[in-house]
């Protein structure tokens, strides 16, 4: 058994090695995750939590990097999540984000993780807001979660960060995308990148246009930017990082910011408590409990429904 408190106090020093030894703790649903999480709480709550999602190469990655280099100028303690595809062999991640943010390895104030879906859809690890809290215990003032990139089930990161960044290329059909998606009701801000190939103001003009198409905003809500970018070499990632200040500080003055982490917590209680009731259901296979409802429902005597609140009901209980 690993010395929780001890590798938590460590990981708030800063030391890489606690902040991965945690994480694989909640990649692998650790006996002692409850144990981790209890002792992380009291230290969670300061980082900014920003997640970015967007159609496989549009440049999220190389993207993630440049936000990095740039909170980094700023002085700012950074953590990268990245999420990638299971290996089908190992169920590890297939890609490792961390080889295409090589120059960010050496950089103490900066902690770059790549997570495993593992099966899990909606772009991110299961595992992912647990790692989060992981990485803001452990001094990051900014996350940045960069999801799968998967396509049309991206949504789910507007649940996991504070702020969402959407990124859409040229050429690639991303209005379409974009629509069909469902990511024009997420974006807090729009990034078109590689914004150097033919067809980037037309991108823009498009998602403007769709933005407003949608638009049901009241005075003082908050218009998601379009902000154009060449992230390869560094060009607009300024006006991005400008765009999510500015929305961090709408965020906190109108009390948005504290809504959207309350209901991010209730969303992780609600998956913990459905997980440990789905399990204790698991555990009732060849059950005599379930055998018998089963029978009855066979017999006509009794209903799904009503079996299943008699089931719901044995478990809450205790029984």
């Amino acid at each position: 058994m690993l010395d929780v408190p001890t590798l938590v106090e460590q990981a708030r020093q800063g030391r890489p090695r606690a902040v991965a030894r945690l994480i694989s703790l909640v990649e692998g649903a650790s006996p002692q995750l409850r144990e981790v999480m209890a002792t992380l709480a009291p230290f969670t709550g300061g980082a900014y939590v920003v997640g970015l999602t967007g159609s496989p190469g549009v440049g999220k990655s190389t993207s993630t990097s440049a936000l990095v280099s740039a909170y980094r100028r700023a002085g700012k303690r950074v953590g990268v999540l990245a999420v990638d595809p299971s290996s089908p062999f190992s169920g590890g991640a297939l890609l490792g984000d961390r080889v295409r943010m090589s120059e960010h390895a050496a950089d103490p104030g900066v902690y770059i993780r790549s997570m495993a879906t593992r099966g899990h859809l909606g772009g991110l690890a299961w595992a992912a807001p647990q790692a989060i809290r992981v990485l803001d215990a452990a001094g990051c003032e900014v996350i940045l979660v960069e999801t799968v990139g998967v396509g049309q089930s991206e949504v789910e990161i507007a649940a996991q960060a504070d702020t969402s960044v959407v990124l859409l290329a040229p050429g690639m059909g991303d209005g379409i995308q974009a629509a069909k998606a469902g990511i024009l009701e997420i974006g807090d801000v729009y990034v078109v990148n590689k914004a150097d190939r033919d067809g980037a103001d037309a991108t823009a003009r498009e998602l403007n246009h769709m933005l407003g198409l949608g638009e049901s905003r009241a005075p003082g809500d908050w218009r998601p930017p379009i902000v154009k970018t060449v992230a390869a070499r560094g060009e607009g990632i300024d006006e991005v990082l400008e765009a999510l200040e500015k929305h961090h500080a709408w965020m906190a003055e109108h009390g948005v910011l504290a809504d959207r982490r309350r209901r991010r917590a209730a969303q992780e209680v609600e998956h913990i408590a459905v997980t440990a009731l789905r399990e204790r259901i698991g555990d009732l296979h060849g059950d005599r409990r379930l055998d018998a409802l089963a029978e009855r429902i066979v017999g006509g005597t009794l209903d799904p429904y009503t079996a299943a609140d008699e089931l719901v009901a044995g478990l809450t209980d205790g029984r």
